[in-house]
């Protein structure tokens, strides 16, 4: 399971880095891997969007608690979806 400090990096980097989404849509483990975070390739989603910087940012809070309790956070993200 992934911690709560490691998915508020994430959200972080995901409302606010354009050069971070970038690279998590080309290449999610090597990206989430430049934040210590190891995760399996056979987790990400062969199709991948995300919400939008402004989604994120404005969900925050509401996507950080909703997805702490969830185990797969990193694919949902990935998946585009939203809380």
């Amino acid at each position: 399971m992934h911690t709560p400090s490691e998915l508020s990096a994430v959200l972080d980097k995901l409302a606010a880095d354009d050069g971070f989404r970038e690279h998590l849509l080309g290449d999610p483990v090597a990206a989430l891997g430049s934040l210590g975070i190891s995760i399996s390739p056979d987790t990400i989603p062969a199709v991948r969007r995300l919400p939008s910087k402004d989604v994120i940012a404005s969900d925050r809070d509401n996507l950080h608690n909703s997805l702490v309790s969830n185990l797969r956070m990193v694919p949902f993200i990935l998946s585009g979806g939203t809380v």
